[in-house]
């Protein structure tokens, strides 16, 4: 219920407000029946702005850090991950992907939209990054589509380390559903789930425009820490 109150009488309204959203292809957004949304992720406000023109619900799979801050900052930001009803995935550990697939496919198996950002963790100079399989493993074996998204502008609004968006308009472009029935049964394939995701970044790449980086984003950032230790990211 508090997911609708924020949707379309809070939140809903005030962004489109105050940043305009450029909104292209909105209709490949399937009326109904289980779909992953995959889209690239350069900034917090990602999480607000494509749920706030989608009309249907859709679920994210949040970090746990959401949920797991100190201090009154912390038990906010928790209280409106959870009444928006994202779900909190652990990414540490070895078994992280794995329980962020089971929480993926049991949203698929209700019907629902799935939100996902297979770079797994925000851009932190604006580039497109490789993706990681776990959206193709999801897709195949929910056999469900894949409706690539590009957030264009957030980056500029709100890059990492900055608190306060700035107020400028941004775009959101939906691109059309990408069909993996040719891959069913090949979800446990290195190579196939590789190939679906390839596909789905190339999909997001054409939507966006961004120069594309074929590594991993959390890599790239960890061997910029060691080089910069004292640059906030």
């Amino acid at each position: 219920m508090f997911y609708y109150v924020l949707k379309y009488v809070i939140l809903g309204p005030l962004l489109r407000l105050l940043f305009r959203p450029r909104i292209e292809g909105l209709e490949h957004i399937p009326e109904d029946g289980a779909a992953i949304v995959a889209g690239n992720h350069l900034s917090f406000s990602d999480h607000f702005l494509m749920p706030a023109i989608i009309k249907r619900r859709i679920t994210f799979l949040a970090k746990a850090e959401y949920f797991t801050g100190p201090g009154l900052k912390g038990r906010l930001t928790a209280a409106f991950f959870r009444s928006a009803g994202q779900i909190p995935v652990d990414r540490s550990g070895k078994d992280a992907g794995q329980a962020a697939i089971r929480e993926g496919l049991g949203v698929l198996s209700k019907g629902e939209l799935l939100g996902i950002y297979p770079e797994g963790t925000r851009s932190h100079d604006g580039r497109l990054y490789k993706g990681k399989v776990g959206v193709a493993v999801m897709a195949l074996k929910a056999r469900v589509p894949v409706v690539p998204c590009a957030m264009v502008g957030t980056f500029e609004i709100q890059p990492p380390g900055r608190v306060v968006p700035r107020i400028k308009r941004v775009a959101i472009r939906f691109g059309e559903p990408l069909d993996f029935s040719r891959y069913a049964g090949m979800e446990d394939q290195k190579a196939a789930i590789r190939a679906v995701t390839d596909e789905i970044m190339y999909a997001i790449l054409g939507l966006s425009g961004q120069e594309y980086v074929d590594e991993y984003a959390v890599k790239v950032k960890a061997e910029q820490a060691k080089k910069f230790p004292k640059r906030r990211r």
